[in-house]
């Protein structure tokens, strides 16, 4: 029997894995019984950030991830793929159905038994998945056996409104360069409408953090209060650029906030990019000053919650197990992982790699030609200043001979998915 402490994507990911190689599995989730600062249900696999899971473009990172993953056979994408709403090309999710329909399929398994109640110390054959939001006691056990520093950084999450409530008159749906279908209610705002905004965002009043809490914001989940203070322009160069939106008569904007649905029934949109720090006062307040969302309902504001990882390099080795002791395994954004579908797929590795382990066969030790492989590497390998990280080309060997700028990206997707196949059917996993 394996124990898998912590009910999201990875530790979900992880019991399936598991579950279809014949293993008895007993997933622990402490919510409701304990609750987080940032989850709102105490459903399995609950996205507590954004409800998009990303690119499905096989060229870009994103996309090449899922397809490794589907090599596999994941959960949470053939899941995603039951709960998805249009999000042009990004595959995003109904968040309820998407946790509902995880939970249904573990529940298929007779040898699958949940347990909700929190886990503060740690057996043998078992995998912590706990994620950003480890408890404090579990932490504590974690520092303790691992003997390293414990590290962490704050993670912000976007408010969601109602849709009905946005103004049809100041927005319209289309996609960025004609690219995909109208997934995206766009919001435009004239030189002044912008400015207005602006000065609001950079001045409005922000929940109060600690000075060693504003030095550990992690960069890839940064406030947009905080992205303004970078520059007058700094959001009209990222979240709220406009390049690529056109209005119906070809109208160009001076800068474009875009909201995103979040369920099948049309009902709730969110803020694209607009991961925030502001008390929830300021929010309703600076927010509304974008044209189309004057009335706005808002159903969720946006607020910041400390995320935990470990330090990964000196305790863990690519197959996610302790160096020190091969029978213990980690999955997740504690591990340094950063998104969603890097903690699913650090999930699905621990969870074949414990399979494996259990049958005393050697670890997986994937290609580095694949984004599985290398992000596995730098978690385990990271020789300095150890920061959560995407997948990324970047972090894949040179390409053989030469590539035409143009042709890069699809040649390293068709390299890693290549590469990973002929892997697979040599140790016989899929």
């Amino acid at each position: 029997m394996v124990k898998i402490v912590g009910g999201g994507l990875a530790g979900c990911e992880a019991a399936y894995q598991l579950l279809k190689r014949g293993y008895e599995v007993e997933l622990y989730e402490m919510r409701p019984v304990k609750n987080t600062a940032a989850h709102k249900t105490e459903g399995l696999a609950e996205l507590v950030c954004s409800n998009s899971l990303k690119s499905e473009d096989g060229t870009t990172s994103q996309g090449l991830l899922k397809n490794e993953m589907k090599l596999f056979g994941s959960l949470i994408l053939e899941c995603a793929e039951v709960a998805r709403v249009p999000a042009g090309g990004a595959l995003a999710v109904d968040r309820v159905l998407f946790s509902k329909e995880i939970e249904r399929r573990l529940n298929e398994f007779e040898k699958f038994k949940l347990v909700r109640e929190e886990v503060t110390s740690i057996d043998d054959n078992v995998i912590i998945a706990t994620g950003p939001l480890t408890s404090d006691s579990l932490s504590e056990t974690i520092l303790k056996m691992t003997g390293a520093d414990k590290l962490y950084f704050y993670d912000a999450v976007a408010p969601i409104v109602t849709l009905e409530s946005v103004d049809k008159d100041k927005s319209f749906w289309s996609a960025r360069y004609g690219k995909g279908s109208d997934d995206y209610l766009n919001c435009p705002l004239s030189k002044e409408e912008y400015d207005i905004f602006y000065n609001a965002l950079v001045s409005a009043q922000t929940v109060v953090l600690k000075d060693f809490e504003k030095r550990e914001i992690f960069e890839g989940c940064m406030p947009v209060e905080v992205m303004a203070k970078r520059g007058v322009d700094a959001l009209r160069f990222g979240p709220l650029r406009p390049v690529g939106i056109k209005g119906e008569n070809g109208e160009r904007y001076y800068a474009v906030v875009q909201l995103r649905k979040e369920d099948n029934y049309d009902s709730l949109v969110n803020l694209v990019g607009f991961q925030t720090n502001l008390t929830f006062g300021e929010q309703k307040k600076v927010f509304s000053l974008i044209p189309a969302l004057h009335d706005a309902e808002f159903v969720r504001y946006g607020v910041m919650h400390r995320n935990t990882y470990i330090n990964s390099p000196a305790v863990l080795n690519e197959s996610f197990a302790l160096k020190d002791n091969p029978s213990i395994f980690f999955a997740g954004q504690i591990t340094g992982v950063e998104g969603y579908m890097e903690s699913t797929m650090s999930g699905l590795i621990a969870g074949i790699n414990m399979a494996r382990y259990m049958e005393n066969k050697e670890p997986l030790s994937l290609p580095e030609t694949t984004l599985c492989g290398s992000l596995s590497r730098y978690v385990s390998n990271c020789r300095s200043n150890f920061q959560p990280m995407h997948v990324s080309f970047a972090l894949l060997p040179p390409l053989d001979g030469k590539v035409k700028k143009q042709d890069r990206k699809a040649t390293y997707a068709q390299r890693a998915i290549d590469d990973l196949t002929k892997y697979l059917e040599t140790v016989k996993e899929a």
